[in-house]
């Protein structure tokens, strides 16, 4: 750990404890066989952990029947990205690549070594063979999928880089920014629907849901674009949409100039309006993921994108370097992204209470930011109220909430004692104490008192630093509900069921 790590943390101790907890209490669903790997399907694997470390670690936690599918899948698109980024190829020659990629990945043996020189993941193509290897082996239902979503990715690809305006002026419309979304990410999610379907892993009606497909992806994709604007500048690449840009600046470039800091967060705000559109519904999806490996695949990267769109908004760094979440920051959510439903959509409460909140009546889009803010908090109540329903009946019947069981029979021991007391006041006491014993009582009982105090103090943080919700237990003791409460009644929502 370098010095400055250590100088943050030690003011961040709140993010410290994340780290412990996620290195000491997280254990994965599954976990990978080395052993029975061949070593064409190692090298996949190593390659995975160098294009995204992030990525590969919730891939190798997927359930046996997904882990290599899903890896393979990740590899492949991959390397349609670094063919479609790179901008020293000349569109003669990657247009081709990108339309026949589909069909590369069943040529045994094939790699290209065509990449320029820095091209991140340039040597996943040159050693390409590795997957079109490994590719074969899978199930052909599988097969069928990945090559499906990789010829329509591929099209979409060239169809885009075919277009002159759009390499000289970036994306145009909105319409043409959905469009793009669609084809690097969009896809994507209809691809990964439909293996978790085909492994029975995930809820049938998913497939039947293409907008909520569509949304997964879109949410991911739009957020790295925001977050991403300085170093697409850099590459001479454009993909916030002309629509959005132009109310409030008149060139691109002009959004990285200091003196106009005030539209250029606020042109941030409308983009990052436009991806909290997709919210909603990939709560929506995550409820039809019955596997947990698999809930846990697709609700991490949610979580991050929504704390990546905290991050961003209104802040003036996107269009200086590129923004990322701290470490320790991204080891809590993923603590708290892997458990279940309910913590996934605190996750997303919490974020966009932020966003609310840094929210500010100057912006254009004020008002529309706040409802679709209050649109996520809506859906999220709906699935998960927070609110006890005896409290309210009582409300409104505008008497006291009723006590719970345990709640009365405590009020009644407390009035027992509390009569015991006064009983026993009236007593007068006899006899005279030496001043010095009492002081050397005092002494005696505050040095027992400090020590247990210190004690408990040590063994309070030490049980919070790994992972003890001491906010849980305060939060029902204070409803007078000590124990686990039924869950509630779900209310109605407009999505309908999966």
């Amino acid at each position: 750990m370098r010095a400055t790590d250590v100088i943050y943390y030690t003011f961040h101790i709140g993010e410290l404890r994340a780290i412990v907890q996620w290195r000491v209490w997280h254990q994965p669903v599954h976990q990978r066989d080395e052993d029975k790997e061949s070593p064409s399907l190692k090298i996949c694997f190593d390659f995975l952990n160098k294009t995204s470390r992030s990525f590969s670690a919730v891939i190798q936690e997927l359930h046996p029947e997904l882990l290599v599918p899903i890896a393979l899948f990740y590899l492949v698109l991959r390397g349609l990205d670094t063919i479609e980024d790179d901008m020293t190829m000349e569109l003669e020659e990657k247009d081709p690549l990108l339309r026949n990629f589909h069909n590369i990945l069943e040529k045994e043996g094939w790699n290209y070594a065509g990449s320029g020189p820095e091209e991140k993941d340039r040597e996943l193509l040159v050693q390409f063979h590795n997957v079109t290897e490994e590719f074969k082996k899978i199930k052909p239902a599988y097969r069928e999928i990945i090559k499906d979503v990789t010829q329509k990715m591929g099209n979409g690809m060239a169809d885009y880089r075919s277009n002159a305006e759009c390499n000289i002026n970036g994306v145009n419309t909105i319409a043409d920014y959905d469009l793009y979304c669609h084809y690097v990410a969009g896809l994507v999610g209809n691809g990964l629907t439909r293996l978790f379907v085909e492994s029975v892993l995930a809820n049938p009606a998913l497939a039947q849901r293409p907008h909520l497909q569509e949304s997964m992806g879109l949410f991911l994709q739009k957020t790295n674009i925001i977050r991403d604007i300085k170093e697409d500048l850099d590459d001479k690449r454009r993909f916030w949409p002309k629509e959005i840009w132009s109310k409030h600046v008149p060139k691109f470039e002009d959004l990285f100039e200091p003196g106009n800091q005030t539209a250029a967060l606020n042109c941030s705000s409308e983009m990052v309006l436009n991806s909290l559109g997709h919210a909603d519904e990939c709560l929506f999806y995550l409820a039809g993921l019955k596997e947990q490996s698999v809930f846990n695949f697709a609700a991490i990267p949610q979580c991050m994108a929504i704390a990546t769109l905290e991050l961003v908004f209104r802040n003036p760094e996107v269009f200086k370097r590129n923004v990322k979440i701290t470490k320790g920051a991204t080891c809590r959510i993923m603590m708290r992204s892997t458990q279940n439903l309910r913590e996934v959509c605190e996750v997303f409460r919490e974020y966009t209470r932020k966003i609310h909140k840094k929210n500010t009546p100057r912006d254009p889009n004020f008002l529309k930011i706040s409802i679709a803010c209050g649109k996520i908090e809506q859906f999220i109540e709906s699935i998960f109220p927070t609110q006890d329903p005896r409290a309210v009946m009582a409300a409104n019947a505008g008497e006291p909430a009723p006590l719970s069981e345990k709640g009365a029979e405590d009020a009644a021991k407390a009035k027992e004692a509390k009569e015991d007391t006064c009983k026993w006041s009236n007593i007068p006491v006899s006899g005279s104490i030496d001043p010095l014993l009492t002081n050397w009582a005092v002494y005696i009982l505050a040095a027992i008192m400090g020590t247990v105090l210190l004690i408990s103090l040590i063994m309070v943080f030490v049980a919070w630093m790994v992972g003890a919700r001491f906010d849980l237990a305060f939060q029902e003791l204070r409803k007078g509900n000590p124990y686990k409460q039924k869950p509630q009644a779900a209310k109605s929502t407009g999505h309908g069921e999966l």
